[in-house]
């Protein structure tokens, strides 16, 4: 019998956006997927060494008792079973609500604030919003791809922003060429950062604001980790003078109140920027289960579980830099998120990296130790600390197996 597969008749129709004629004929492999291929084969090269899986990006708990019993009780309710469109209004006040407790910024619910599905389809949705073929999303590296994706997928284009350690991880604003500014409608960034752990400052934001009004450029902040701010209060975008005349900022439930698969955040600002973005997600969605709306309006009501939250990630983040450092990193507590990011070893006894992904393909091979590498502006690894511990006794344990496993390969920097 032989094996030779044979297109299926629409091969010749999949969009160019996607790859067209050779859609899923590629050989590359990408990151992530590299990753979980290598930790499968740890696993099973070594089934008496257990995984130390820095790598994951999403929060180990599950969300506060309050929340969860508020979804119990909405699910039985008559009125909760139907579409919910553009988002229900208890959501969005409570939406205004935690602003207003939070940043002290205040925005009016019916009309500067929309739900998503998610932060994801929020950032995807935002090129739909402003983006014609031919023109360009400035987005910051590393970072969450998703806007760009969306950019090509509507005939833009992407110019990247490297975040680099010696700029304190912010994007040099100043060395976009002319020609880029000018076909530029979108500038997405993101603080804290993901991956970096920087956070945004009023002086970086001012300088965003003076950028898009000079260049008019409309501004996507993405503030999912907002809740996770060590070095002082959290800082929105639009408690900054002028933000809200340039663009919006993407709030999520998942990191701040462990509500990764709950799928709910909000887009708030400009009015018309938001009643654009309700526009393209009317066409695109119904809306978030009521139900999962009215739970998250109640997280939003009780801000102390995203303190709770921040102080567990803060505690193991100090942990994690400590044991980093006894190995060789030149490790640093971040400012926010709940990733760290660290230079990448240049190798180790008998052994060089070329780069991060080396570094880390090295890691769980040799180790099965776990790390996501990132080489779009120097050769960094990043560790999250959303690692399985049921208390701080089984943290203690995994900081100290780290430090022997890692201790074992003599690290180069």
């Amino acid at each position: 019998m032989s094996t030779t597969s044979v297109d299926p008749w629409f091969q010749t129709l999949f969009a160019d956006r996607i790859g067209g004629v050779n859609y899923g004929k590629g050989s590359k492999i990408y990151k992530f997927e590299k990753i979980k291929r290598a930790k499968r084969a740890a696993l099973a090269a070594h089934p008496e060494r257990r995984l130390l899986d820095f790598g994951i990006g999403e929060n180990d708990d599950l969300a506060d008792p309050l929340v969860r019993e508020v979804l119990k009780a909405e699910v039985d309710k008559l009125e909760n079973r139907g579409y919910a469109d553009n988002g229900i209004a208890a959501f969005k006040e409570a939406a205004a609500g935690f602003l207003k407790k939070v940043f002290d910024v205040t925005l009016d619910p019916a009309t500067e604030i929309n739900h998503a599905i998610g932060s994801k389809p929020a950032l995807a949705m935002m090129p739909a919003v402003f983006i014609n073929p031919g023109d360009i999303t400035l987005m910051t590296v590393p970072g969450y791809p998703v806007a760009g994706t969306h950019t090509a997928y509507y005939g833009g284009e992407v110019y990247n922003l490297p975040l680099r350690e010696e700029n304190g991880f912010y994007p040099d604003l100043n060395a976009i060429p002319a020609d880029v500014r000018r076909r530029a409608k979108l500038l997405v960034i993101n603080y804290p950062n993901s991956p970096t752990g920087a956070v945004a400052t009023r002086d970086f934001y001012r300088r965003v604001i003076d950028f898009a009004r000079t260049n008019q450029i409309v501004v996507v902040q993405d503030a999912a980790h907002i809740l996770l701010s060590y070095e002082g209060p959290p800082l929105s975008f639009l408690q900054v003078e002028g933000a809200k005349e340039v663009g919006v900022e993407i709030h999520s439930m998942s990191k701040g109140f462990n509500m990764i698969g709950w799928r709910m955040a909000f887009v708030a600002g400009h009015a018309k920027i938001v009643q654009a973005f309700a526009d393209v997600k009317d066409n695109c969605d119904s809306g978030q289960f009521m139900a999962i709306q009215q739970a998250a309006r109640a997280a939003l009501e009780h801000v102390e579980i995203g303190d709770a939250i921040r102080e567990k990630y803060r505690r193991r983040l100090q942990k994690l830099v400590a044991a980093l450092r006894q190995v060789g990193f030149q490790a640093k507590m971040p400012s926010g998120t709940y990733f760290l990011y660290a230079r990448a070893p240049r190798g180790c006894a008998g052994q060089s990296f070329a780069n991060a992904e080396e570094a880390s393909q090295f890691l769980i091979t040799e180790q099965s130790v776990c790390c996501v590498p990132w080489d779009d502006a120097g050769s960094y690894l990043r560790f999250s600390v959303t690692y399985l511990a049921k208390n701080e006794a089984e943290e203690d344990t995994l900081m100290k197996e780290t430090v022997e496993r890692l201790g074992r390969l003599q690290l180069q920097f």
